[in-house]
């Protein structure tokens, strides 16, 4: 029989919960109030303790114990961290998933996870009744909301107090699976990554020194897997109303008010929010005195983004650019002022976008761009001699406590995706940078969505980052059109409002001309609004508009 386990990390939960027991853990909306803005509840951390036991209790019960995957789809709520902490309570395998990857592929995602216990909402037990084959080992069932047909117990059923005493566990080692979860797809197939123990310890350490051990206070949270963090260093998490799969639809109005009603210290968000938050604080004047940290992740921040922020907020405001991926959360980080003190500058001359140094204990070097496996580091060393064309730039790839050294689904992603050197295990990012003097990482674009010309690859965020700053365009995505070798470079086009094309054209063929690295760009083609990735709403889907950008000259005839 398996041992009795659980994560050694919900001790430091248990301590704050002993020395805190009235302090607000989770504040989230429930219905509005007059005028529109939303009514919040509050949860206690005592309140979540015993929610979260309880549950681990009838978990048990059912027989869900260590290494039991058990697919989560909860939407994001005080019944989420309550079942994911009553998961690592019993030390089973929560399995999440963005829904909006499309019911086809989640699917596929779903079934490859094999789980044996199944928690969701009215709207996922009727996926995985519809879809039964895909579920075939499920045998534990929990509804979260109201009772679905022939689903099992509501979680509500379940009470929110234990109702024996706690059976007595043993931390698990720091190499079990604590979580598997899968990549969105954006750029790639999506992928069921394994983070252990260690791995999830690890990223709490790194949240708590990057910000200088300092405690918490309150935060907003826009990501889950935040929530998890700061409930286990002590913060109150705020969860402004948002739809997890439109994070970018979030009402800006919302979260100044969440800020400003709850004396939100730190936030965590995309870019998606970001960037209408700014807006609407510029557009009506309104301020955010409690604020003392932004951390943003998700997809690079625009630069003038970051210096809009430093503007609107306090003087002391520490604005962070987070880099990091489903396997390696966080890699890097930047603070506004470092990043705004010559590094946009160089950004804007062709370098590529600065994400920082290398977070606490994680290393970072740069391999040869290649599209083939790299299963040890001497085979790294045998494709040196074809970097020459890539002028300095190569795949990131990094290894530490916080990163993820293998896959759950597929196996070939571990052929793929991971380097072993002795003892370390490189994680393969798939994204392409440089590292310059200062072990500061420049992000110059993902492997898989460089050019392929006659005269060598380019790098799509390197040549955007040239024509961002063209008054009247609100982005731009470099893609390219024909055979592999031979690709044509086009320049996809998203307008700011009210801009004129032929005058924003106009602009982007005299910048071309005065920097080299952009010079290959010959055509220019306007976008009415780029397709963006689910998770965070602002990962620009460049393979789509590849498509779209070979049949428009296509029907040009150019």
């Amino acid at each position: 029989m398996s041992a009795t386990v659980y994560w050694r990390a919900l001790d430091r939960f248990r301590e704050i919960v002993a020395a805190h027991p009235k302090r607000e853990a989770v504040i989230y909306p429930a219905g509005a109030r007059p005028g529109g803005l939303p009514e919040y509840r509050r949860l206690s951390y005592a309140e979540l303790d015993d929610w979260s036991a309880a549950i681990a209790e009838r978990f048990a019960a059912a027989g869900v114990a260590r290494g039991t995957r058990t697919i989560v789809l909860v939407t994001p709520g005080p019944e989420l961290y309550a079942v994911l902490y009553g998961l690592f309570t019993v030390g089973a395998v929560p399995v999440v998933i963005d829904p909006g990857m499309g019911l086809r592929k989640m699917l596929r995602c779903l079934r490859a996870a094999d789980a044996e216990a199944f928690v969701g909402v009215p709207r996922a037990q009727a996926v995985r009744v519809l879809f039964r084959p895909y579920f075939r080992r499920v045998r534990v069932t929990v509804t979260v909301g109201g009772r679905w047909f022939r689903c099992g117990p509501t979680l509500a059923s379940w009470g929110r107090e234990p109702v024996a005493a706690e059976p007595l566990r043993e931390p698990a080692p720091d190499d079990d699976p604590l979580l598997i979860a899968y990549t969105t797809g954006s750029t790639g197939p999506a992928k069921a990554v394994v983070l252990t123990h260690g791995n999830i310890s690890a990223m709490i350490d790194q949240v708590d020194a990057a910000r200088e051990r300092i405690a918490p206070g309150t935060s907003l949270i826009t990501a889950p897997v935040a929530g998890i963090l700061e409930l286990l260093l002590g913060s109150r998490c705020v969860l402004p109303p948002l739809i997890p799969s439109r994070v970018g639809s979030t009402d800006p109005a919302h979260v100044v008010d969440a800020v400003n009603r709850f004396g939100v210290r730190t936030m965590f968000a995309s870019p998606a929010v970001l960037i209408p938050l700014l807006r609407h604080v510029e557009e009506r004047g309104v301020a955010l005195p409690s604020l003392r940290s932004v951390y943003s992740g998700g997809a690079p921040v625009p630069d003038w983004c970051i210096a809009g922020l430093r503007r609107v907020l306090p003087g002391d405001v520490r604005v962070y650019a987070g880099y990091g991926a489903t396997e390696a959360l966080p890699m890097s980080t930047v603070e506004s002022r470092e990043l705004l003190g010559g590094l946009v500058e160089r950004a804007h001359r062709g370098a590529g976008v600065c994400v920082g140094r290398p977070a606490k204990d994680v290393r970072a070097r740069i391999v040869p761009i290649t599209d083939e496996p790299l299963p040890t580091w001497a085979d790294v060393r045998a494709w040196e001699s074809d970097s020459a064309r890539s002028r300095g730039v190569g795949e990131l790839v990094v290894a530490g406590p916080n990163v993820s050294t293998r896959y759950f689904w597929p196996e070939a992603a571990n052929t793929m995706g991971k380097i072993v050197d002795g003892p370390t295990v490189w994680h393969r990012t798939g994204d392409l940078a440089w590292i310059d003097e200062e072990q500061r990482i420049w992000f110059c674009g993902r492997k898989s969505q460089r050019v392929h010309t006659a005269a060598g690859p380019l790098f799509t965020v390197q040549l955007e980052q040239v024509f961002n700053t063209v008054p009247g365009v609100a982005r731009t995505a470099l893609v390219g059109v024909g055979a592999r070798g031979a690709q044509r470079p086009v320049l996809c086009v998203e307008l700011e409002p009210g801009a004129d094309a032929g005058q924003v054209e106009a602009e982007l063929r005299s910048r071309r001309e005065r920097f080299e690295v952009a010079a290959p760009v010959r055509k220019f083609l306007f976008h009415p609004g780029f397709p963006v990735d689910v998770r965070h709403n602002a990962k620009i889907g460049r393979e789509r508009l590849a498509v779209w950008a070979q049949r428009r000259l296509q029907k040009e005839n150019v």
